[in-house]
């Protein structure tokens, strides 16, 4: 069977970023972020995978060959979703313990099978914190789904991270709700992961670390949630639920986003910050320091509302793609999944570059991705050579500091 043709892309602007004398301010790292494809997941959507030969779908025949291509990439990081649980403990962790990593991972809540997994060689990386993130809340009618992220801080092993004990890359993972027609869960799911992401990423001094955030986003790079993403501003005014994620051309969810997107009892502001209770005072009460001495009470809780409710989300990691979404020459959308029912992006990894942070990444290059007629070529996702319905991302980094 073909195997896809897949090529190394340098970054036009490594050369622009050369390392100083001495190269004791940058390090270069790898980051690879895959859906793997949970076994009983496949099993529970058999009718997506029609199209392939019965063989290459058993999971003694798809663990080998997402070992054999996982040690081949040999990335300094592995963020993965769709780990099943029982898998990762018993061969998935073992197998890549052996090969120097040391694995972090949270399950998705609830009784779902699969999760999360964030894993790094320490060789290269050491960890200062694990944080399970869980976008289920009790009670809540919004986030009542199981979907899950992990948060992990790593340091490098080299010189310059152990003369700055702040110095340290924050890796978040996740694996967003698929349904494309409740994009106001896909959101909130976020505003979560994001306030998690900016609480530990953030040092005393208010600058923060660079941050590398992997996944499967249910959302394509036309959509206004990949919007949100990259540009850290969603005005959703008479946006339909259905058109959050791109999914579907046509969606059928005709429901608009409401004001404000989740609750207040979150804890979460429309900045998709942490709620921090002095400034929400500050609004109403005019003893609390930095409030308008000459508004009345009944001003500042108006001035208050009308920030809360107005329809717009915003958050400040300032995130790019390490990917372009279209295929030279032509401008082919790449395809990251693919099987009976859909070819599309939806997987992606996003850092903080250089130029917009103290401390940022510099992307040294990527792992070119295909379109949808390469994948027709080799009958879909999966097969013979391909074992999951998702294709790796991997991208390599320069740590600027």
């Amino acid at each position: 069977m073909k195997a896809l043709q897949r090529h190394w892309e340098n970054s036009p602007a490594c050369s622009a970023y050369p390392l100083p004398p001495g190269g004791s301010a940058g390090f270069d790292f790898s980051v690879l972020s895959y859906n793997i494809l949970s076994q009983d997941l496949l099993h529970d959507n058999s009718y997506l995978y029609r199209h392939c030969h019965p063989g290459v779908l058993s999971w003694d025949y798809r663990l080998p060959n997402l070992l054999a291509e996982i040690q081949h990439y040999n990335a300094d990081i592995l963020c993965l979703q769709e780990v099943q649980q029982d898998h990762y403990e018993h061969q998935i962790r073992p197998a890549l313990t052996q090969l120097g990593y040391h694995c972090e991972y949270k399950k998705r809540t609830g009784n779902k099978p699969d999760g999360c997994a964030v894993i790094f060689k320490t060789s290269r990386l050491s960890l200062v914190s694990s944080n399970p993130v869980e976008f289920f809340r009790p009670g809540d009618a919004l986030l009542d789904r199981d979907n899950v992220g992990l948060v992990v801080l790593l340091r490098p092993n080299d010189t310059s991270a152990q003369s700055d004990p702040s110095s340290f890359i924050c890796v978040a993972n996740t694996h967003l709700l698929y349904n494309p027609r409740r994009g106001d869960i896909k959101l909130a799911q976020l505003a979560i992961l994001f306030a998690e992401i900016r609480r530990l990423s953030r040092l005393p001094d208010g600058s923060t670390n660079p941050v590398v955030l992997c996944g499967d986003f249910n959302s394509t790079p036309l959509s206004p949630l990949y919007s949100f993403l990259t540009t850290g501003c969603l005005e959703y005014q008479g946006l339909q639920i259905g058109m959050v994620s791109g999914q579907e051309t046509s969606p059928k969810g005709q429901r608009l986003l409401t004001s404000p997107l989740w609750s207040n009892s979150l804890g979460i502001n429309q900045r998709c910050q942490y709620e921090d209770k002095h400034t929400a005072e500050s609004f109403i009460n005019p003893a609390v320091e930095g409030a308008i001495s000459n508004m009345t009470v009944e001003d500042l809780v108006n001035k208050a509302a009308a920030a809360l409710y107005r329809a717009r989300i915003e958050h400040s990691l300032k995130l790019q793609s390490s990917y372009q979404h279209c295929l030279p020459p032509d401008g082919r959308p790449e395809i990251t999944t693919c099987h009976s029912r859909t070819a599309m992006t939806v997987d992606y990894i996003l850092y903080t570059p250089t130029e917009l942070v103290g401390r940022g990444l510099q992307l040294l290059g990527r792992l070119s991705l295909v379109g949808q007629s390469e994948l027709e070529e080799v009958n879909g996702l999966p097969n013979h050579q391909h074992s999951s319905d998702h294709l790796p991302l991997l991208a390599r980094f320069r740590y600027r500091r």
